[in-house]
């Protein structure tokens, strides 16, 4: 395997999809610059991706904060490392009616699957348009083409992330600057737990749930070709195909008969 001498910084880098897109990188000679809340956790997978011949920076950051999220660029400044690639992976959501749940979690999942994602990618961009190069791999989910019942603000800030990346995408036309959406489904992560959403009937049988390593095999395809999104699964293209021939509110009807709990 060849050492490439670029670094890819990747958020959310420790478990689900985020962790194996960080190892097909390792696997494919990139450096790493991962970021993720838990410190034990960061140097645990660093560990783990050192046995490829890489080199690992690991970075403990809340991406509900700003400043911390400020301070991720700071710091690579000061050590002179600029990424060559981008990948914002770390996104939560909650589950319940909204007119129920917490407000402040919800805010905390508005700043971090966008607020976050906007300044990484605008100090990215910063850094990268002057060298003339550079990926960007944004997660957002077959959640953002159509409304979420029970799940409203998750559905919400996917459907930012698509639409604003593929706005972006188009302004860095002949930058040399690719930005990519990944859109998975259901995947068999921590996320149903951190959301508190165990009880969603689109949980019943776990079987239907896709793999993290298959999901972050379709995103990273996607971003090293350049492509502008890809719908990772089967199963979840036809769910976009459908959802694109109803209207909203029967899609809305539809997600939420899905996401209900399943003693509803």
């Amino acid at each position: 395997m060849e050492i490439k001498n670029q670094y890819v910084l990747i958020t959310g880098a420790t478990s689900g999809i985020g962790y194996e897109l960080a190892k097909l990188f390792a696997q494919n000679g990139y450096h790493l610059i991962i970021v993720s809340r838990s410190h034990e956790q960061l140097l645990e997978k660093a560990n783990e991706f050192k046995q490829y011949g890489i080199k690992v920076i690991t970075l403990s950051k809340n991406l509900f904060k700003e400043d911390e999220v400020y301070s991720i660029y700071s710091e690579l400044k000061l050590n002179n490392i600029s990424p060559e690639i981008l990948v914002n992976d770390a996104g939560q959501g909650v589950y319940g009616k909204f007119e129920d749940t917490d407000i402040y979690r919800e805010l905390d999942i508005v700043n971090l699957n966008i607020g976050a994602v906007l300044i990484l990618t605008k100090l990215f961009l910063k850094d990268r348009i002057s060298k003339g190069s550079g990926r960007i791999l944004n997660l957002a989910s077959i959640a953002s083409k159509t409304p979420g019942s029970w799940h409203s603000v998750y559905h919400g800030t996917k459907a930012f992330i698509l639409s604003w990346s593929e706005a972006i995408r188009e302004e860095l036309t002949n930058t040399g600057i690719t930005v990519t959406a990944l859109l998975p489904g259901p995947t068999d992560t921590d996320f149903f737990n951190k959301a508190h959403m165990t009880r969603s009937k689109i949980l019943k049988d776990k079987d239907n749930l896709g793999s993290p390593a298959e999901v972050a095999q379709d995103g990273y395809n996607a971003l090293m070709s350049g492509e502008d999104k890809v719908i990772s699964g089967l199963k979840n293209k036809l769910t976009v195909a459908m959802s694109n021939l109803a209207s909203d509110s029967m899609a809305a009807h539809r997600m939420g008969k899905m996401q209900e709990p399943q003693d509803v």
